[in-house]
């Protein structure tokens, strides 16, 4: 989504983090108000936030503070709830940061101790649901790249362009309920009785096709051993002869006197 130019700039400051903070020095038992420090130093050197006036700390809602709530021109992006280094993510952390979205109407949130980083998207049904669409290991050097393609959507030039609708729209997308409504429509079921009638010479009725897909949805499949219908065997390479070409025949030119030139 990023530029390449940008992107780059991303994975060089993401190096400088990781070298600064996971390099030879171990940071050991860090307790939250340490981690803190971290995380603005992701928030303001990575991501490219300024620190006063779209970092907001201890932002309160509802008589609690949420760590930060990350902002550009009064829009709300999504707030950040920060756990001590030392401390494995949980669910009860899960709850606190989604809690402080619901009750602030922020539909994202992040949750981190520093070292990982989940980003959440929170649904405001009845009850309050919420959904996991990335996870970051901040401290992992040789998975940089991969973590860029995520964390490219939480930055300041992403967000402000709408980075976060674009990834909650791939990743709705790619729901299972949805590829799984896209397989069950009538048009795909009529095309694979199609298929394979032609195929296996017999009828096959709507219920069997179904019956099959969910088998297929299930079960894992090693899509090395798919039979593709219709897939043409590859026939073996014929070396090409090749022979000389025949030599050109001389042909006799006219010459052309200056007289005739004129």
């Amino acid at each position: 989504m990023l530029p390449t130019s940008k992107k780059q700039r991303l994975i060089a400051s993401l190096k400088t983090f990781q070298k600064k903070y996971f390099g030879k020095k171990q940071l050991g038992d860090l307790d939250e108000s340490g981690t803190r420090l971290l995380v603005n130093d992701l928030l303001s050197n990575v991501l490219g936030f300024e620190s006063l006036d779209e970092i907001k700390t201890e932002y309160m809602i509802r008589g609690t503070y949420a760590d930060y709530m990350i902002q550009t021109k009064g829009t709300r992006h999504f707030l950040v709830e920060v756990k001590a280094l030392s401390l494995d993510l949980s669910d009860k952390h899960l709850r606190q940061a989604i809690n402080y979205g619901a009750n602030e109407g922020v539909e994202w949130a992040v949750l981190t101790n520093g070292r990982e980083l989940d980003l959440y998207k929170i649904l405001f049904t009845k009850p309050i649901e919420s959904k996991l669409v990335f996870k970051v290991d901040l401290s992992d050097s040789s998975k940089i790249k991969e973590s860029v393609e995520q964390l490219q959507y939480l930055c300041r030039d992403g967000v402000i362009k709408k980075s976060l609708d674009f990834l909650w729209n791939r990743f709705s997308a790619l729901e299972t309920y949805t590829i799984a409504g896209l397989l069950y429509h009538n048009k795909v079921i009529n095309l694979l009785r199609r298929e394979l009638k032609a195929k296996y010479k017999s009828k096959f009725e709507e219920i069997e096709i179904k019956n099959a897909l969910n088998t297929v949805i299930c079960q894992p499949v090693n899509l090395e051993k798919i039979k593709m219908i219709g897939a043409k065997k590859t026939k073996s390479k014929i070396k090409a002869v090749v022979r000389p070409l025949p030599a050109a025949p001389e042909i006799d030119l006219p010459v052309i006197t200056e007289a005739q030139n004129n």
